[in-house]
């Protein structure tokens, strides 16, 4: 490697909208985020799970379509 060349690493602050705060090494310093682990609803448990059973089938009656499955 090249001296002089790459950017300062250093140890910075990374701190989210919900006040959690945890640190890590970065080039730009100190971060501040709007959504952290801590928060995120993935993470959390609270996301919702979008029901898609039933979308092909509804699409076919639309239409008047046959299912390949259901010929056979």
């Amino acid at each position: 490697m090249k001296a002089e060349i790459h950017p300062k690493y250093e140890t910075a602050t990374v701190t989210c909208a919900c006040g959690s705060a945890f640190e890590t090494r970065t080039t730009v310093g100190n971060l501040r985020v709007e959504i952290c682990s801590a928060c995120h609803p993935f993470f959390t448990g609270k996301h919702k799970l979008i029901d898609t059973e039933g979308r092909v089938e509804k699409f076919l009656a639309k239409y008047g379509m046959k299912n390949k499955t259901e010929e056979e």
